[in-house]
């Protein structure tokens, strides 16, 4: 066999070890954990025959000491590369728990950030499909730079390109805060947790004993801690989740989001919408109907569903152009304002304008929650959060005002004065510093103790302070509403109103970054 010859049955050797590697012994360990392998999760989250490798043949150095050893492993434990998703480049990475458990050392974090620089450089996606157990504990001081590069870089690209964070397995110790910098966060019940410490260690300092799935499984984060944003019930539905949410998104900040073709009529009038909000300002409803025959049909993807259910956020698309929705869920401690709702919203504000996303509220919040628990835990300083985020956005902002916009409430939620651009009312909006019955107990104090029949007093009280206060009229004629519009003219109005706004330009003064009160 010639020099050439050689050369080249010694490439293919290379290669033919590779693939052995990723053999069938890794999938038996990963399907009987209910899991793909990291190869499998890059064949469904990109466009067949368009992933590209890189640094496949990467190797780390070999470990000192008496604790542990590093496995001899090509790729170092973590898939990393580039291709098309849906037809638009994208960057990922994928950790093995098949070698050493996922964990990060020096060679599998350096690959990491080359992939972040690349997509950074070529503004571009970068979703991170991670199964790690974490730092990689015999290369020491090491694995901790690596994960502190990764950290840089996740801040560097924050607002720049769109950072998705895929759990897939354990995410423990400093494997948890690059998903908690990134954009979105997605979850896999049953197969996925993430924790700062886990469960033996929570033993050994509290004495509590708790499962891996209490303490930071993925219903933990989607419902209580709201760490993530989206849970499915498998792998594969959980990265179809991730591609239709790039399907909202552009590739980056300079450009804007992808349009689909539209086949729902921009001045389509649905008059069921003027049935949603009840005759009774106290009774419920469910905000997401309203969403739903406003926008094109079902085009509303919702993010957070599970956390703090009192705010709905999601992007749909008007006249097939995408669009962020905020919206008070009446039906959900009647759609106050609280802590978790004010976080949520306020972060969701802040990545629709990083991304040049136009921004739609719906508004129908009676003020925020009162009580000792909520006023205790800061509720002004989260609350003042949305405001932030609100006044500091500068993409095209709409409000419709469908009932109740009490207070500070109504200030906060994108009001004519905070910078809404165009900002509508139904005939049903009640705008006041307060609700109507407060309002009355506290302007009739006297007459209502020296009444013979105070109830049935503040009764007409209140439908008259309804009448003539608390109705967006007043508002409008004072131009704080643009326009009182028919319920069932809505997705036409908004629809021009975006339009229109289509070529906003905002001038901010100079400065190194605002200081949002976090």
């Amino acid at each position: 066999m010639d020099v050439k010859g050689k050369l080249f049955t010694r490439f293919q050797e290379r290669i033919k070890a590779y693939e052995q590697q990723q053999g069938e012994d890794s999938k038996r360990k990963q399907h009987s954990k209910g899991k793909l392998t990291a190869r499998e999760r890059i064949d469904l989250l990109f466009d067949e025959d368009t992933f590209e490798e890189i640094d496949a043949f990467s190797i780390a150095a070999p470990s000192g000491g008496d604790f542990g050893r590093t496995v001899k492993a090509f790729g170092d434990g973590v898939i990393t590369g580039y291709g098309k998703i849906s037809g638009r480049l994208a960057f990922a990475y994928a950790q093995d728990f098949t070698v050493m458990g996922g964990s990060l050392g020096s060679v599998h974090a350096a690959k990491i950030c080359k992939i972040q620089d690349m997509a950074l450089k070529m503004g571009a996606p970068v979703i991170g499909l991670i199964d790690s157990g974490g730092a990689r504990i015999q290369e020491g001081v090491a694995s901790l730079a690596g994960y502190a590069a990764i950290f840089n870089r996740n801040v560097k690209s924050s607002g720049v390109i769109p950072q998705i964070s895929v759990i897939m397995g354990p995410a423990a110790g400093g494997a948890v805060y690059s998903p908690s910098l990134t954009d979105f966060v997605f979850m896999t019940n049953k197969t996925s947790y993430m924790f700062v410490t886990g469960p033996n260690v929570v033993k050994e300092v509290l004495n509590e004993d708790v499962s891996f799935d209490d303490l930071g499984g993925a219903m933990i984060h989607t419902k209580k801690s709201g760490v993530a944003h989206f849970v499915y019930e498998d792998e594969e539905n959980t990265i179809r989740g991730v591609k239709k949410l790039l399907s909202y998104l552009p590739s980056n900040n300079l450009e804007n989001p992808p349009y689909v073709e539209c086949f729902d009529a921009e001045d389509r009038i649905d008059e069921r919408i003027r049935e949603i909000v009840p005759d009774d300002p106290n009774k419920p409803y469910d905000i997401k109907d309203v969403i739903n025959l406003i926008i094109d049909r079902n085009s509303f993807f919702e993010i957070a569903e599970l956390f703090a259910q009192n705010i709905v956020i999601g992007f749909g698309r008007l006249s097939g152009k995408t669009i962020g929705i905020l919206a008070n869920q009446p039906k959900v401690l009647a759609g106050t304002l609280d802590i978790n709702s004010s976080v949520k919203g306020a972060r969701f504000v802040r990545f629709c304008d990083a991304f040049n996303i136009p921004i739609l509220t719906l508004e129908d919040v009676p003020g925020f929650l009162p009580g000792v628990d909520q006023e205790h835990n800061g509720i002004i300083r989260h609350g003042a959060k949305l405001l932030y985020a609100y006044s500091e956005a500068t993409v095209p902002k709409i409000t419709v005002i469908l009932r109740k916009s009490y207070g500070g409430a109504y200030c906060v939620m994108n009001s004519k004065n905070l910078g809404g651009d165009f900002n509508f009312a139904w005939p049903t909006a009640e705008i006041a510093v307060m609700g109507p019955e407060g309002a009355v107990s506290i302007l009739y104090r006297k007459e209502l103790l020296e009444s013979d029949d105070p109830a049935k007093l503040k009764k007409e009280l209140t439908v008259k302070y309804r009448d003539e206060i608390a109705n967006p009229y007043i508002a409008d004629e004072k131009g704080y509403v643009d326009e009182v519009i028919d319920p069932a003219l809505t997705r036409k109005k908004l629809i021009s109103a975006f339009h229109a706004l289509e070529s906003k330009h905002v001038s901010v003064p100079s400065r190194k970054h605002g200081n949002i009160p976090l």
